[in-house]
């Protein structure tokens, strides 16, 4: 008896050095700055294991497992390993590899040391640039250039990029807020949207369209001055209210010439990047050459003042509906009438104010969503303002709402808003399908957040506005959905849902031209006192 409660002692006390030998934990898995959930994992002398199966599939490759011997195939583009329990040696394409421990068995799991998914061939097999940093995976898609850092203080602020191999880049300022540098065939590590609301940089975007890289800055209040240069190695964009002016080259003087901003890809698709393989990494990036030693380097106004480039803002106001498309109909009352009723006014209102302003529609005339967000473009205008009304199947649906485009809608009612919007589609001779996807890329965030702040002026302008007789919600009146007609505007851009045409209230106080004035006087208080506190006016 004593012997079998020794053995049981004995077996009890392996059982448990071996369980713990091993540290169960997670890790979890950031795809471009964001977590992306993650994979369980263990710990045994130092070394981190990861599931096999698991993060393979998490990475975008396909496994085999192969149960009676204990081995599984790992394949993706060009790309097989064979790994197998208690082996530290693989057989990647033909040829072993040796890694850091071996591979273990777990039940009906298989766990490798998490070096196997750094190797440079797996990472330029599922086109991911893979790393392991403080106890997380780290996916971004290959780059040869990204942003390190951001430094903000009282006379200036810098954004700070490396880069990998040498870049030139193009500098644009389409109003006298925003500036644009394009980075052709560059390939940015990840899709940035920044919101610094700090004296000379209020916004910064900087995002992959195609084969090149585009920051856009939108400055904040006080920046004078703003310029792109090469220093120490590194790419810096500074901002200011003075810039000490750097020591003019002649290429820098002979290419001093603006240029225009870069015009939206209308066939814009993402494309795998061609860069350097997964080996490479920012502490041994290419030193970057100067950009005035590079050719061709075009430069637009790297100094340039605000004061001198001032001009008035250009609105576009966008009647909705119109001609064959009625919009909302209810008891005889067309929306389209009432939307243009109320953005006439507002156009009238616009001008006095000392605005530069058109109007996509002056009279009963039918005009395509996206040919809306192109006469925007094209006058360049610095914001778009759609009219409508809303409608529900809920009769006890009321009320004043103004709307930024997000691809995800605030709730249930305001994606049934941009649907009701949408159907304007079904009288355009277009595969919107095909459109829709294409212009998918020129909703900017900076865009957004503009429009946003834009929207909760105008609501609180419209909240203040006596006469009107609508309800206006301080909690959620300010709301997000995905609408065509704001999606391929260059611009901050907002819709206003004036009030419900189901609604008896609503509908009764819309179709009076006093509170048509009213509504308009509402909305071009909203657009003043955004304007004026942005600066465009005193």
């Amino acid at each position: 008896m004593r012997q079998l409660f020794r053995a049981c002692c004995v077996g009890l006390l392996l059982l448990f050095s071996a369980l713990a030998s091993y540290a169960q934990n997670q890790v979890p898995v950031f795809v471009s700055g964001k977590k992306q959930g993650h994979v369980s994992a263990l710990t045994k002398n130092g070394i981190t294991y990861v599931d096999l199966q698991k993060t393979a599939r998490k990475l975008g490759a396909s496994v085999e497992l192969f149960a009676r011997s204990k081995q599984m195939k790992i394949t993706a583009r060009g790309f097989y390993a064979i790994l197998t329990a208690h082996l530290p040696e693989i057989i990647q394409n033909a040829q072993t590899v040796v890694l850091p421990a071996p591979v273990l068995a777990e039940g009906s799991s298989m766990y490798t040391p998490v070096e196997f998914f750094l190797l440079p061939q797996f990472g330029q097999a599922v086109g991911k640039e893979i790393s392991f940093v403080n106890g997380a995976l780290e996916v971004e898609r290959p780059f040869d250039f990204a942003r390190t850092d951001t430094l903000t203080g009282p006379e200036q602020d810098q954004l700070v990029f490396s880069s990998r191999k040498k870049i030139t880049w193009t500098t644009a300022s389409p109003n006298p807020h925003t500036v644009v540098v394009t980075f052709p065939g560059v390939t940015i590590k990840r899709d940035e949207h920044l919101r610094l609301k700090t004296n000379f940089i209020s916004a910064v975007s900087i995002a992959q369209e195609r084969s090149d890289a585009i920051m856009r800055v939108v400055l904040g209040k006080k920046a004078g001055q703003w310029k792109m240069e090469e220093e120490d190695g590194k790419i810096y964009f500074r901002a200011g209210k003075t810039l000490a002016p750097a020591p003019a080259t002649k290429a820098e003087v002979a290419q001093s010439t603006p240029v225009s901003a870069p015009e939206s890809k209308d066939d814009f698709e993402e494309m795998p990047a061609q860069t350097p393989s997964a080996t490479a990494v920012m502490k041994t990036a290419t030193p970057v050459m100067s950009a005035a030693a590079q050719t061709p380097v075009m430069k637009a106004a790297p100094q340039a003042t605000i004061s001198e480039a001032r001009k008035k803002m250009r609105i576009m106001v966008d009647p909705g509906h119109g001609g064959k498309d009625p919009g909302a109909v209810r008891s005889r009352v067309r929306e389209k009438e009432l939307n243009l009723a109320v953005s006439k006014e507002l156009y009238k209102l616009l001008q006095k104010g000392g605005f530069e302003v058109k109007i996509t529609r002056d009279n009963d005339t039918f005009i395509a969503l996206s040919d809306r967000s192109k006469k925007a473009n094209t006058f360049k205008a610095d914001l778009f303002v759609s009219i409508h009304t809303n409608a529900s199947k809920n009769k006890n649906a009321n009320g004043f709402e103004v709307y930024f485009r997000s691809e995800k809608a605030t709730d249930k009612e305001a994606a049934e808003t941009a649907a009701l919007e949408n159907e304007a589609m079904q009288y355009e001779e277009v595969h919107y399908n095909f459109v829709d996807a294409l212009l998918q890329s020129l909703a900017k965030n900076e865009y957004i957040n503009e429009s946003s702040k834009v929207a909760g002026y105008v609501r609180n302008a419209v909240y203040k506005q006596p006469g009107i007789g609508i309800a206006v919600s301080q909690n959620n009146s300010v709301r997000q959905a995905n609408f065509y007609v704001l999606k391929g505007v260059q611009s901050p851009a907002i819709l206003i849902e004036m009030g419900y045409i189901s609604s008896n209230k609503d509908r009764g106080r819309l179709t009076q031209s006093a509170v048509q004035k009213r509504m308009a006087q509402g909305i071009y208080d909203g657009i003043r006192n955004y304007a004026k506190n942005e600066g465009w006016i005193k």
